[in-house]
Parts: C-alpha cells; sequence; structure tokens
C-alpha cells in the first residue's frame, strides 16, 4: 500500500507538471498535496515496516522527536493545504467573474508566489527548531 500511496502521488504530481492545461491553482494545490501526503507517509511508514520485519518496537528518543516533529509538520501542511483548496473552490463558486484576479499566480504557483516564498522559509525554521531540541537533549 505505501508504494500504491508513492507511484499514485507522484503520477498526480507528474501529469501536473507535464501537462500545460492543468497549470491552474486548483492543479498547483492538488500537486503540492500529493507531496505533503508522500512525505506525511514516510515519516511513519518505513519505520513500522522495519518494526514489523525486525519484531523490534524499540525507538531512540532522537527518532521519536525527529518523527512526531515531521508527523505533526505535514499534517499541518495538509490541513492549511486543504484549506487553501476549499478556499480556492469557494471562490470559484461563488464569485466566478473574479476567479483569476483572486487566485492570480503571483499568490500561488509561478515561482514568485507568496505560497512559493513562504512554505521553504516555514519548513526551515521548523527543521531548525527540530534540530535544536536534539542538539540540548544530554
Amino acid at each position: 500500500m505505501y508504494l500504491v500511496t508513492v507511484l499514485g502521488n507522484l503520477i498526480i504530481i507528474l501529469t501536473t507538471i507535464s501537462d500545460s492545461h492543468l497549470h491552474t491553482p486548483m492543479s498547483f494545490f492538488l500537486s503540492n498535496l500529493s507531496f505533503v501526503d508522500i512525505c506525511f507517509t514516510s515519516t511513519t511508514i518505513p519505520k513500522m515496516l522495519v518494526n514489523i520485519q525486525t519484531r523490534s518496537k524499540a525507538i531512540t528518543y532522537k527518532s521519536c522527536v525527529t518523527q512526531m516533529h515531521f508527523f505533526l509538520l505535514f499534517a499541518g501542511l495538509d490541513i492549511i493545504l486543504l484549506t487553501t483548496v476549499a478556499y480556492d473552490r469557494f471562490v470559484a463558486i461563488c464569485h466566478p467573474l473574479h476567479y483569476t484576479v483572486i487566485m492570480n499566480p503571483s499568490l500561488c504557483g509561478d515561482g514568485s508566489g507568496v505560497l512559493d516564498r513562504q512554505c521553504p522559509a516555514f519548513l526551515v525554521t521548523q527543521c531548525d527548531a527540530v534540530v535544536a531540541v536534539l542538539l540540548h537533549r544530554p
């Protein structure tokens, strides 16, 4: 099932990138949601598969903190993206004539958009926080 999840999400990402008709805000959000889904499942499933194979349930403190941090980070990103998708659909349904003005490329997906600048900065600060927690543990 893990491979089906990863491959299915990769197909969504590659289809969105390769087809120029899919360069819309909704497709941008769906491809980002697919990427976050890959990351979300990759935080827990590999360790679970190792535990099943070795019949061991032990995990170190650092591994636990790191896994929980990334699990919560990607869960939060999932929530943010789903909220943004819901807002995108709200604008498309309730304000169809203003849709292209409200959901313009500078907001989301042209490389200079608000989300393109804010998400990497958010991820760097979160990674910095987990490293600080791990280094201060005796």
